[in-house]
């Protein structure tokens, strides 16, 4: 099941960014997707942010792949493979760890086979003055996120 959720600006965004940061599982892979200035970069930030990341919290266009300790524990990695031809570059960036607890990866379909399974995919689209984010479980664990979610932070939104 889609739950879908109107983002009227920017602090919608870092609304729903938080409320994912705090419902979410101890491990996780995101696939986030969505047209450029879809707002994907700044969910992932907003995420990122109130799991305790400091300091400044790059988009990794160029850099492919920005890695920030947690205060729980292991590593969030934010990806973004728009500049990726061809899945098999993945292999260079070292992406074979156990210490990743959060994926969130920008242009997934890019990195098709090359990358975990996603347990929650997060489609971003513009729409009038706003956006919309359509979150698709793909696994239980994306399940248990999205029903946490709803229960703990309800925001805006339709099913």
């Amino acid at each position: 099941m889609t739950t879908s959720y109107w983002l009227a600006d920017s602090d919608s965004t870092d609304r729903l960014g938080r409320s994912l940061a705090q419902t979410r599982p101890p491990r996780a892979v995101v696939h986030l997707q969505g047209d450029l200035g879809a707002g994907k970069s700044t969910l992932a930030r907003a995420l990122l942010r109130e799991l305790g990341v400091q300091g400044a919290i790059r988009s990794p266009t160029y850099t492919l792949v920005e890695r920030y300790p947690l205060a729980t524990g292991g590593e969030a990695w934010h990806l973004d493979l728009y500049r990726i031809g061809d899945p098999g570059e993945l292999e260079y960036l070292g992406l074979d760890t156990d210490d990743v607890t959060l994926w969130l990866v920008e242009w997934p379909e890019r990195g098709l086979g090359s990358l975990p399974a996603p347990d929650l995919c997060i489609e971003m689209a513009l729409e009038g003055d706003g956006r919309i984010a359509a979150l698709k479980p793909q696994t239980g664990t994306g399940q248990r996120w999205l029903e946490h979610l709803a229960e703990a932070a309800p925001l805006a939104h339709d099913s």
